[in-house]
């Protein structure tokens, strides 16, 4: 018996709908440049992002840049599935505080370095000139984990900002060569921070044995999820067939995390913290991911070659993130302490090659600058400056079904960090931390399909 129409394309939204889903619960990691990943398993990964908002090639232009929908036809859905595989090691330098210990907290990146990514993108034609749209996927953040006793562990030992988000879209072809596209950002957002707190060895039951001054640490945990809102502009000028210019613009999205402390085995320090007012205190986080500007170019050269390009800005002066826990705890008087953050900019080349009718290479190279300092980063986010360098194979297996891979190495080079405490770790202090992330990197390894119904 044949199945009606109505019932395949009934399971077809459904199926579409599960993958969006899916899509949103692995928010892909950025842990270079700032804390925003372009690579979300999709084609961009293997460009390095070059063409971002020029491509338009497929349904994830209703992430990249909305006005781009106006350049696919019916109904078309994107989904894809990313791995990555990080190194964030932290090595113990010779001024480091000798009480600390001697464990430099593994790798800090996700879960032993691994972590999932992906996205799914959803476009849909009204008419030939007005398109709609939905993108749900994860590119905002970093998971880190340290181990609970390591040297750093008074600074932080495990922290988590992740912003899952949910992009309804528009786009209408004003003229031939002119198309404007906005889509409104509903981003949820996850925070937690943990950091032990050190106790003075006159308030450890067991102070005259050092080596345990880990295993008898207070700890102090906050945790909050909270919705962010913002909105995003596109525009996309065809010159030509074969010639594009994209250019977006991403409003601030504020995250108003806000949580009451937990502490634990505080012993005495309860006392010294109740005092201070900082027992039972609610701290507001407030987190901004901030506004982007970018644009970028596609042009078609030949039959077989084509070159993309890219040059972004984005406001991380204004992102907010504070260092949590006690500078001393034989006197405490704050549980924050402001980091500080530059603006950064990004630079993308990159080149498509037509091996034969069904197979099309793509290659990338990108640069990111750093958000802070990277002679003193904060072990809380050791991010700096990044080079990306992509590559990617992808197969048009039929009039309506395009697949690809990609894969993508992410290159930090070395963070320094010298954090000097105002007390010593005997009296109650955080330490001091002095070392380096050596040789940072993170690999993306993603595959795709997008279907046109």
């Amino acid at each position: 018996m044949a199945i009606p129409q109505r019932a395949i394309r009934s399971t077809k939204l459904v199926l579409i709908t599960v993958a969006l889903c899916l899509g949103a619960l692995g928010p892909g990691p950025a842990m270079a440049g700032g804390l925003i990943a372009y690579e979300v398993g999709t084609a961009d990964l293997g460009l390095a992002s070059a063409g971002y908002n020029a491509r338009a090639q497929d349904a994830s232009t209703v992430f990249t840049n909305p006005a781009g929908m106006t350049r696919l036809e019916g109904m078309q859905f994107l989904g894809a599935g990313q791995l990555d595989y990080g190194r964030t090691k932290f090595s113990i330098g010779p001024g480091t505080s000798s009480a600390l210990g001697t464990d430099d907290g593994g790798n800090a990146f996700g879960s032993n370095g691994w972590f999932p990514g992906g996205g799914g993108f959803f476009s849909y034609s009204v008419s030939p000139k007005l398109k709609l749209g939905l993108a749900m996927t994860g590119n905002f953040g970093a998971p880190l984990q340290y181990d609970d006793n390591w040297a750093g562990r008074y600074y932080v030992q495990e922290a988590t900002l992740l912003g899952l988000s949910f992009l309804p879209s528009v786009a209408y072809k004003v003229t031939d060569k002119l198309s404007l596209g906005a889509s409104v950002t509903a981003m949820y957002g996850i925070y937690k921070n943990q950091v032990a707190i050190n106790i003075p060895d006159a308030q450890r039951p067991g102070h005259f044995v050092p080596i345990r001054r880990g295993e008898t640490d207070a700890q102090l945990n906050l945790e909050d999820n909270t919705w962010g809102w913002g909105v995003n502009l596109g525009l996309l000028y065809e010159f030509n067939a074969g010639t594009r210019l994209g250019f977006t613009w991403n409003s601030q999205v504020d995250l108003d995390f806000s949580a009451q402390t937990e502490f634990s085995s505080l012993g005495q320090l309860g006392t010294a913290l109740q005092n201070a007012g900082l027992l039972n205190k609610t701290l507001d986080i407030g987190i901004k991911v901030p506004q982007q500007l970018m644009g970028s170019i596609f042009h078609q050269v030949n039959d077989r070659w084509a070159v993309l390009g890219s040059v972004g800005w984005q406001q991380w002066s204004k992102f907010g993130q504070v260092q949590l826990g006690v500078d001393n705890t034989a006197s405490p008087t704050s549980l924050t302490k402001s980091l500080e953050f530059k603006d950064t900019w990004h630079f993308a080349l990159g080149a498509q090659y037509q091996l034969s009718d069904p197979w099309l290479l793509n290659f990338g190279v990108a640069y990111d600058s750093g958000m802070q300092d990277t002679s003193n980063v904060s072990p809380l986010l050791p991010v700096g400056s990044a080079w990306r360098f992509g590559v990617g194979a992808q197969n048009q297996y039929s009039k309506t079904f395009i697949w690809g891979v990609a894969a993508e190495c992410l290159y930090s080079g070395t963070l320094d960090t010298n954090l000097q405490s105002a007390a010593p770790v005997e009296l109650g202090g955080r330490g001091n931390l002095v070392g380096s992330y050596n040789n940072i990197y993170t690999l993306f390894f993603g595959i795709y399909g997008n279907w046109k119904f």
